[in-house]
């Protein structure tokens, strides 16, 4: 199963939430959903040297609110405001009569964020760069940022070969059946003198709910250690 299904759409409402949030009538549903599409590929198109991993939408009360992480936020943004502003005005071309608010979020780890290492990957091939070499460094990088485990899949004519193939490279643990498995998925294609080279890549960071679990129990000694020290202030007041 984990071989046969995307491992962000199979994580939804578990772990993971979707890149699109809003409710649509029957007839708005494909208005809505082409607008998004329209709106990721302008941004991707857009901000090529930005280094986006992930664009997230909100429609809340006529609002349309765009959420870019982006590894490289001060490309965005631009000289004194002026990129950004542009870029909104465009959005607002695509989602006609509505307000649209743009929000850049930084991406701490952009060595560990697979969109990013599959774009990585696909931009030294097409600088004609060995496969091997490039995927070996974006691996080596990844785990020396704290990945736990890390897959790379190249397909196509990989060096130029006349038969298309399909490679895979493996480091650490990749539990793509686990779903509090925290899996990062990403994918692009390379566009080379010969042909398209897909580019898969799935990172493993960790046990989502792990996480969750610590950081509810540090928030509850903390409520408790304040609780503590409220009630011993109270009884040295009344002493």
């Amino acid at each position: 199963m984990g071989q046969k299904v995307n491992p962000t759409s199979v994580r939804l409402g578990f772990i993971k939430d979707s890149a699109s949030k809003w409710f649509a009538r029957h007839a708005d549903f494909g208005l809505y959903l082409e607008e998004d599409y329209k709106i990721r590929k302008h941004i991707k198109n857009q901000l090529k040297a930005a280094a986006v991993s992930k664009v997230t939408i909100d429609r809340v009360a006529g609002k349309v609110k765009i959420r870019i992480h982006s590894a490289r936020p001060g490309v965005i943004i631009g000289r004194h405001g002026s990129d950004i502003e542009k870029l909104t005005n465009d959005l607002r071309d695509i989602v006609k009569d509505k307000e649209v608010v743009v929000d850049i979020e930084e991406v701490k780890s952009p060595s560990i964020e697979s969109q990013l290492i599959a774009e990585n990957i696909a931009f030294q091939l097409e600088k004609r760069v060995a496969f091997r070499r490039a995927i070996k460094r974006s691996m080596d990088q990844a785990v020396s940022s704290g990945a736990k485990g890390i897959k790379v899949c190249v397909a196509g004519r990989l060096g130029g070969a006349e038969i298309a193939r399909t490679q895979v490279y493996k480091w650490g643990s990749i539990p793509l059946q686990t779903f509090r498995a925290d899996i990062d998925y990403g994918f692009t294609e390379a566009h080379t003198r010969y042909g398209l080279i897909g580019v898969k890549v799935w990172v493993y960071k960790g046990d989502a709910l792990l996480e969750r679990l610590k950081e509810d129990r540090k928030k509850q000694e903390e409520t408790a250690q304040g609780k503590a020290e409220d009630k011993a202030g109270s009884s040295e007041a009344k002493a």
